[in-house]
Order: C-alpha cells, then structure tokens, then sequence
C-alpha cells in the first residue's frame, strides 16, 4: 500500500467512509482475563430515595438513578461479579448505616460485598443541591469496611456514582476505576468533523471544536488536560494542534508542509510522535514539546504512519507498507531496532499499544476481507482476533485498566462507538446520536 493510498484512505473520513488506518494508544489482557481469575461477588441492596429525582420534570428518581448507574459500573468493572440479591430471595428491609439482618443470608448465598446507600434533596438547599451517602459491607470480616458521602447539584448525580463505582474498584484491587474517565472522538456535524467529549459509558456528550470543517484522530495527553489532533485549516493545510478541555485554549504544534496526522503523547507528555510528508514521503517524526526540536525516525521509500508508544515510552509500534501492504512495526523509541511484528495477513494496521505493555490491539484483514480487531504480543508469539461480524471495525483504544477496548464499527450502517472486553466479550455500543461518531480515543483514568 502506497503513501498515496493510505492518503486516499485519509480523505475518505470526509465523506463518511471508515478510517482505518489510524492508531490508539494504551496493553494486556489485565488479570481479569486469566482463567484463575475470581471476579468478587457483589451485591447492590439499593439506593434509597430521600426526596428528589434526576431531573426537573421528576421522570427518574435520584436514588434509582444512581442505583442503576452504580450497577453498569460495577458490571463494566470486570472486577466484580454483580449479584441481584432477590433472586437469591434476599430482602432488605431497610437502608440505614447499618448492615440489615439479611446481609447474613447474603453472606450464606457466596456474596462477599454489599452495597447500599441513599441519595436526595439536601436539608434547607436552595440549589437543588442533592447527598448521596454509600456505605460498604465486607461479608468476610461482617463489618462496615467504607462510607461516602458525595454532594453536589442534580447535574452530576451520575458522576456520584461513578465515583463511588471507582471507590469499590480502588478498595479492592488498589488500582484506579474506569468509571470517571472519558473518550475523545469525531463527530459528523453536516460536512464538516469537530472533537467531541463524553463519559466512558457514552453519556454527556461535550463538544470541543467548531471549525466547520475537519478535525481528526484525537489522542490524550497523559494528564487528561489536553488533546492533540490533526486539523485542516483549509483544504491545502493540515496541522497537528492542542487543545485544552477546560478552557478550550488551543495552539498549533506542527504546521509543516504536507500531511500531519497520527499524533501521540509520550506517557511522559514531553514528546510528540507523529507522521507526516513535508518531506515527500509519510515518516514518523518525533518533537520535543518543550525544545521544538524535531528528530525524524524513520527514513524509507514506504508509508509509515500511525505511531503508538509503549508504555515505558522506549518504543513505538507503527503501521508500514515497506514490505507492501501494511504491517505492524516496532522500534525504540529512538528510531533503532526496527523489526516487523505482524505476518499473517495481507493487511494490519493501526496498532494500540496496552497500558500493562502485553499486548498490541490493531486493525486485521481477515481471510474474508472483513477489517477486524485482532491483539498480538509484542514478541508477535500470541495473537487473537477479538471482533467479528458485519462492517468495519476501526481505530482500536485501551481502556487506562487495560480491561476494555473502544473503537469504532459500521456494523450498524454508519460508523459509532462500541465498547468490548479485551477478551472479545460483552460488545457495547455507546453512541446512539449524530450520523456518523468515529475515531474514539479512551482517556488515562483520574
């Protein structure tokens, strides 16, 4: 595949086709995986309602909200193994802040956690201000092991619950949740792409650009303050720029002749790796964010784009078509050592390197001409294919726990945001509006 190819393949996210050539980046199938893993069961006995619902019409209740919220979390956790505690026929009698009498029988039917809590208008508030209390039960030691208390407006009820999601999550494992963090992608807005923000689970979705036309393949800075993305100005200049999300502030940091894209932070933050042809042919390039020196990495007659770094920060995979259709690469991070990593196939692409360094998730093209998520070691020893089916399924990214993947698919017509364990199980799809969401990038956790 030549660079002009790959940059037909570039152009075709403007009207809409899938982009698959780019690259995420974040690695292993974490322990959840493993076949002696033991998910903890867990038991929600409820979120009680104090008074107050979700929203100003009243249609949801705030302690059901949050309950249903804390469950998703809890499930998408992969730590924990939720137990609908009446079907074992435990009944709570009541939620105070202290274990009920069936927490024994729970304890009796194999639950090792209980949950609860109770969420309303706070006292005298004016605001709508809202409490939410969780409480922790550890079946093992029969005691109280965690409470919370959140508060907040009415507006960030889903994120009280996320919150304590993370808290269960860090209690038990001492790692950080998932349930706070957020996915960059592209959003169609009539002909034109901008950057949007939302919630891991496809909620609150935020636009961050309007320029009115193309801005693409966002990646996270490891701080999660900022973005970098490619940007084209016009149609004759495309750029690498910088965002920051919370005050939209932005700057260009790569404005060279030719095509810029693919850009990627270090776990660092200090450098850029990017691909671009102001020099004829797409290279990999680094930059120093703070010297703006340039070092060029790589140096052939092929197309090399889509750098991913490992998550010492000592390599980069990439995609190349240096031995004809594209491959995955990798070198250190200096642009020594190259060797080739993948081999079956005629076509692999856009490689995502995972947070725990075990695994490389990229684009394959299988037998059938079907573009499919696959996973392979970085000594090329293991690999697996994760997505089957219909469409194509593009632009892999690692959940910070090393649990899930996000990319995008057109198995439902036009491209939107899926969701999958990084054992191919459990399929979600987490975008529902706008006709075309695309390019997603999975945030570091808080």
């Amino acid at each position: 595949m030549t660079f002009r190819a790959i940059v037909f393949v570039s152009l075709c996210v403007s009207i809409g086709v899938a982009w698959i050539i780019e690259s995420g980046a974040a690695d292993v199938f974490l322990e959840a995986t493993r076949p002696d893993f033991q998910k903890i069961p867990l038991g929600i006995a409820g979120i009680e309602n104090m008074g107050g619902s979700e929203s100003p019409e009243g249609r949801v209740k705030l302690g059901t909200r949050i309950e249903e919220v804390l469950k998703s979390d809890v499930r998408r956790s992969l730590v924990f193994a939720l137990v609908d505690l009446p079907s074992l026929g435990i009944k709570v009698s009541h939620l105070g802040t202290e274990p009920d009498a069936s927490f024994k029988q729970a304890a009796e039917n194999g639950v090792s956690v209980i949950v609860w809590g109770k969420a309303g208008i706070k006292s005298g508030s004016k605001d709508a201000d809202i409490n939410m209390d969780g409480y922790v039960y550890d079946t093992g030691s029969n005691e109280v092991v965690g409470g919370k208390r959140y508060v907040g407006s009415t507006s960030v009820a889903r994120l009280m619950a996320h919150r304590f999601a993370d808290e269960l999550v860090f209690r038990y494992t001492g790692e950080p949740g998932i349930a706070r963090t957020k996915i960059a992608y592209v959003s169609e807005l009539g002909t034109a792409r901008e950057l949007f923000v939302m919630d891991y689970d496809g909620y609150e979705p935020r636009q961050l650009t309007a320029d009115g036309f193309l801005n693409l393949m966002p990646r996270w800075s490891p701080d999660r303050r900022f973005l970098v993305f490619t940007t084209y100005r016009n149609r004759n200049t495309q750029d690498i720029d910088m965002i920051e999300l919370a005050t939209g502030k932005r700057w260009t940091l790569v404005t060279q002749g030719g095509l810029n894209i693919t850009p990627t932070l270090s776990p660092d933050g200090k450098t850029l790796a990017y691909s671009s042809s102001h020099e004829g042919n797409a290279e990999l390039y680094r930059l120093d964010t703070h010297t703006k020196i340039v070092q060029r990495l790589t140096t052939n007659s092929a197309g090399d784009l889509s750098p991913s770094w490992s998550p010492s920060g000592r390599e980069l995979a990439f995609t190349s078509d240096r031995n004809g259709g594209p491959q995955i690469f990798l070198m250190s991070a200096d642009g020594s050592n190259v060797r080739r990593l993948t081999f079956d196939g005629d076509y692999n692409a856009a490689p995502a390197w995972s947070p725990r360094g075990n695994w490389i998730a990229y684009v394959c093209r299988t037998p059938k001409k079907e573009y499919k998520l696959c996973v392979t070691t970085p000594d090329g020893q293991k690999h697996l294919q994760l997505t089957t089916g219909l469409g194509v399924d593009d632009s892999p990214s690692w959940s910070p726990d090393g649990r899930h993947l996000v990319f995008s698919s057109t198995v439902d017509g036009k491209s939107q945001i899926y969701m999958i364990n990084a054992d191919g199980k459990d399929l979600e799809r987490i975008t529902f509006t706008g006709t075309h969401n695309s390019a997603p990038s999975w945030s570091p956790a808080s």
